[in-house]
């Protein structure tokens, strides 16, 4: 486990995917940068998500980062976005009081009060993880809020670093319903950084104080939440699901839509976005069914604003199994009925066909962009006899072909060139190299993790033909130059 995280953070680091950030001033954790490869990376996973879930008048937003404290009193994350905070009274390390008593006692502590962790701290005399010291504080309530000061005269004018995107677009709802021609359901979507001040940030890239999330915020007529057109289609399909019951012997079970709805009692819109979700990991990002489940929170676990929590997990060998990347929440009318209370403005909209006034509730269907692609390093990541590599489905590699001459002479380059420039203009994530030998050139593409290398010889000054070779098997076959671009699409 220790080992392939040390070897994902070295490649990431040594290529690019990703890197302390300020590191040459010894860098400060939960905070990190996008190299090249992380970045074309993340805007693939970002489109096929955008490309996935934006269905029918569901629509992209972008709104701010800085929100008024107003915003935050009304939602409820000044008064509960909270994490336990312990202190050493000897080296002054402030660190989480439920992350040492999950990593010291394998107990799971969600759901706790700061008075339970407090005393678990006591009674098995859990040490400061720096210094080793029993000497710690009272467990306390941290909020997570970063705080800001608009304008010239600090102080006067608070606001807030947004925790999360959904904000945005509760505060957009009037305006867009209107917009989109007064008509429930429909989506507001959002890809943005948010902030989150982590007591002691951990596990690398997976735990950050600045990342970005991709959500979805789905409004509906609350009458309509056990319904949905395409039911009948996905009623047998079968989700695999950890409820809270099932933890103890760590079961995952297939349990079809129909099933789900009527024995664990879930709505049917919730339903059909659980398969929508799952469906994206097994069948767009590729993920094996083995390393996925979702994964009920109890009442006590639950955010502070859903009244249903599933989260999924996926199985995360480096970080020591499964761990939360994304979550499906259904939030009642829980952030409407909340700005509408605090700012005084009717947030309730009339629907002319059904002819009656609704507050409508939402579904969220919310993403760590982050988390979701150090998974994706985490589990095609393979370490084979005479190599390293990155076995991305092409959909999310961030480089999709390397071009190569077989030698730097004789013209091939020239002609590689070429042909580099015709793949790029049909749209096609290349990599030009020529240097070194090419089998060490086809190592450095695998390591990370572009599918495919095509590779100009001098039979290709003869018949016009390159040899195409794949990288999970290593077999090469020869092609057109004219019928490249089509083969690799």
């Amino acid at each position: 486990m220790v080992n392939k995280l040390k070897e994902i953070t070295a490649i990431a680091e040594k290529r690019g995917f990703f890197f302390p950030t300020a590191e040459i001033y010894g860098g400060k954790a939960g905070l990190y940068t996008y190299g090249h490869l992380g970045k074309l990376m993340k805007n693939k996973f970002e489109w096929l998500w955008k490309c996935y879930f934006l269905e029918e008048n569901f629509w992209e937003i972008e709104g701010n980062s800085i929100l008024p404290e107003a915003v935050f009193k009304a939602s409820g994350h000044l008064k509960n976005f909270n994490d336990p905070l312990t202190e050493c009274k000897n080296c002054h390390f402030r660190f989480r009081a439920d992350e040492i008593i999950e990593d010291v006692l394998d107990k799971n502590a969600e759901g706790l009060s700061v008075k339970d962790m407090d005393s678990l701290i006591k009674k098995h005399k859990l040490k400061c993880p720096k210094c080793g010291s029993q000497q710690l504080t009272k467990v306390e309530w941290f909020n997570m809020m970063f705080p800001i000061s608009i304008g010239a005269v600090g102080g006067k004018d608070v606001a807030y670093l947004s925790p999360e995107t959904a904000q945005n677009p509760f505060l957009s709802f009037k305006r867009e319903f209107e917009a989109l021609r007064k008509k429930l359901p429909f989506g507001l979507a959002m890809i943005g950084k948010v902030f989150r001040n982590e007591i002691s940030p951990r596990q690398l890239f997976f735990r950050l104080r600045e990342f970005t999330q991709a959500e979805l915020q789905i409004f509906f007529d609350p009458s309509e939440i056990d319904t949905h057109t395409e039911w009948k289609k996905i009623a047998k399909y079968k989700l695999l699901l950890q409820t809270v019951k099932d933890r103890k012997g760590d079961k995952v079970k297939a349990v079809s839509c129909e099933e789900v709805n009527k024995k664990l009692k879930l709505p049917k819109l919730y339903v059909f976005y659980m398969q929508q979700i799952q469906k994206f990991y097994l069948e767009e990002l590729g993920i094996p069914k083995d390393k996925f489940r979702f994964h009920e929170l109890s009442s006590e676990e639950k955010a502070f604003y859903t009244k249903l929590h599933w989260d999924v997990q996926l199985n995360l060998e480096s970080l020591g199994g499964f761990k939360e990347i994304t979550g499906l929440h259904y939030r009642t009318d829980y952030d409407l009925e909340a700005h509408q209370k605090h700012s005084k403005k009717e947030l309730s909209v009339y629907l002319e066909r059904k002819k009656k006034r609704v507050l409508p509730h939402v579904i969220e269907l919310s993403f760590g962009v982050d988390r979701n692609i150090f998974a994706l390093l985490d589990i095609f990541f393979k370490q084979e006899k005479e190599r390293n590599l990155f076995s991305f489905p092409s959909a999310i590699a961030p480089i999709e072909v390397g071009v190569f001459p077989l030698v730097s002479k004789d013209g091939l380059p020239e002609m590689t060139k070429e042909i580099y420039g015709e793949l790029r203009k049909n749209h096609i994530s290349c990599f030009y190299d020529e240097d070194g030998s090419i089998g060490r050139r086809y190592r450095r593409i695998d390591e990370i993790g572009v599918p495919f290398a095509v590779t100009v010889d001098y039979q290709t000054m003869k018949d016009k033909s390159v040899t195409i070779r794949e990288r999970d098997s290593m077999k090469q076959k020869r092609v057109k130059i004219s019928e490249l671009a089509k083969h690799l699409k």
